[in-house]
């Protein structure tokens, strides 16, 4: 009976056939350790007694070290961040995942009673994976009872297949949507009353996470004002910690920026802080946190904020781009409780989008992440028309554009295609694993 730990390549397989078949039905539906040795010994202070206690190193870009002579049974992970990054240590098939640690943190992790297998080790941080921080955790004799590394083509397709065919499913919670002033003063002022809280909130079905929210939802409210409008914020934290809030890519008074402690002290727990200033010019920027961001943001403290209208290019008008149909928000993730998401949630819990032939719509993209996306629509191409909320002189044609984090693009697609058309991260280990779809995935359906 032995345990060990090697690291392997990403085994990650795209199955795009069985997406299109999944969708293809929705749119007829919907419009028709260690033991005694050098590197083991019995647990103590780490773990429960007679367990095994596994002590595992994550940096820049490993996890290690190989150990053996561990059997299976109860399992105690001592997890130590020896890196310069932040990362994690998460084992899927078992459920397990650490928190994000910063540099020199540790956590200890009950893996419970654990059974002869394989199982996969990763940090779930974005881009983390694909560069080398993945590795195999063999317990006993390494006979894999989980099926995930028993499986041949055959039955991993069918896995991937049933897990497409739940798309879109349906989860408790929708962000992003549009909000009112909650009251509009004598002189015009738009008033917005926000709170800052913790909810339990539903990334994909069954899974639900502790998020960190303005008004409940991942992404907050989406505040949309026009130029010239006078806007008062106020902000109620009811977080457990203290927080603030920036207009990223807005433009505001130094006062009103939100940078805590230069431009203001900090909005502590119960308190409620007032943010006023004018729009003075058109803007695609997003509202955040600016205390603590490292944690808050990734967690689901975000949230759109426009301003203004965006224009149509002439040089697209005359290509047939008169209007815009629909616009849409498509706010970006990759870290924290919320983790590889479109506007909050991960496939097959992503939304479906719609347009008819000829139709038009608006994406704004922002990147509230730690690492850049290259988002690709499989059809129709997309014309970049502003960069940060600044139009282009001359739109840019692209199928995939690469979102950096912080950064906003405004992209026009048009329908000119009948089909289910996928819409994902083209960082492949963002969109797709060996039991399916997950994370950044959504797709565009175009009909009659």
């Amino acid at each position: 009976m032995m345990a060990r730990i090697m690291s392997r390549a990403d085994r990650s397989v795209l199955g795009w056939g069985a997406f299109v078949v999944a969708i293809a039905a929705l749119v007829l539906a919907v419009f028709g350790l260690r033991e005694d040795s050098p590197a083991a010994a019995e647990a103590g202070g780490g773990g429960e007694a007679g367990a095994t206690v596994l002590d595992i190193e994550l940096a820049e870009w490993s996890i290690g070290p190989i150990v053996s002579d561990i059997p299976a049974g109860e399992v105690v992970i001592n997890v130590v961040n020896k890196g310069t990054m932040v990362h994690n240590l998460s084992i899927p098939q078992l459920g397990v995942k650490s928190r994000d640690l910063q540099p020199g943190e540790t956590e200890t992790l009950q893996l419970g009673n654990v059974a002869d297998g394989q199982y996969d080790m990763l940090c779930e941080i974005a881009g983390h994976a694909s560069s080398g921080m993945t590795a195999v955790l063999m317990v006993g004799d390494g006979t894999d009872h989980t099926g995930a590394g028993t499986m041949d083509w055959q039955e991993m397709h069918a896995v991937m297949e049933a897990r497409a065919l739940d798309y879109p499913a349906k989860t408790e919670g929708k962000g992003g949507q549009m909000r009112e002033p909650d009251d509009v003063l004598a002189d015009g002022t738009k008033v917005f009353n926000i709170t800052a809280k913790k909810v339990q909130w539903e990334v994909e079905p069954g899974k639900f996470v502790e998020a960190t929210t303005y008004d409940g939802v991942v992404p907050a409210p989406h505040i949309h004002l026009e130029v010239g409008d006078k806007v008062q914020i106020n902000l109620k934290n009811d977080l457990p910690e203290a927080t603030s809030m920036h207009f990223h890519g807005v433009r505001v008074p130094a006062t009103m920026d939100g940078v805590e402690p230069f431009t203001q002290k900090a909005v502590l727990p119960g308190e409620t802080y007032t943010y006023e200033w004018t729009a003075l010019e058109p803007a695609v920027g997003i509202y955040h946190s600016h205390t603590n961001g490292q944690i808050q943001i990734p967690d689901g403290l975000f949230g759109a904020m426009t301003i203004g209208e965006m224009p149509i290019p002439e040089y697209l008008q005359d290509k047939g781009y008169e209007k815009v149909d629909k616009t849409v928000d498509m706010v970006l993730n990759d870290a924290g409780t919320i983790g590889l998401t479109l506007n909050g949630k991960s496939f097959p819990a992503t939304e479906a989008y719609t347009l008819r032939l000829g139709e038009v719509m608006m994406v704004h993209y922002y990147n509230e992440g730690l690492t850049a996306h290259p988002m690709h629509m499989h059809q129709p191409m997309g014309w970049i028309i502003a960069k940060d909320g600044i139009p282009l002189e001359v739109p840019m044609p692209a199928d995939t554009i690469n979102v950096a984090p912080g950064e906003r693009y405004t992209v026009l697609y048009k329908a000119t295609d009948l089909g289910v058309w996928a819409w994902h991260c083209h960082i492949l280990t963002h969109a797709e694993s060996t039991t399916g779809m997950f994370g950044m995935v959504s797709a565009l359906i175009v009909t009659q």
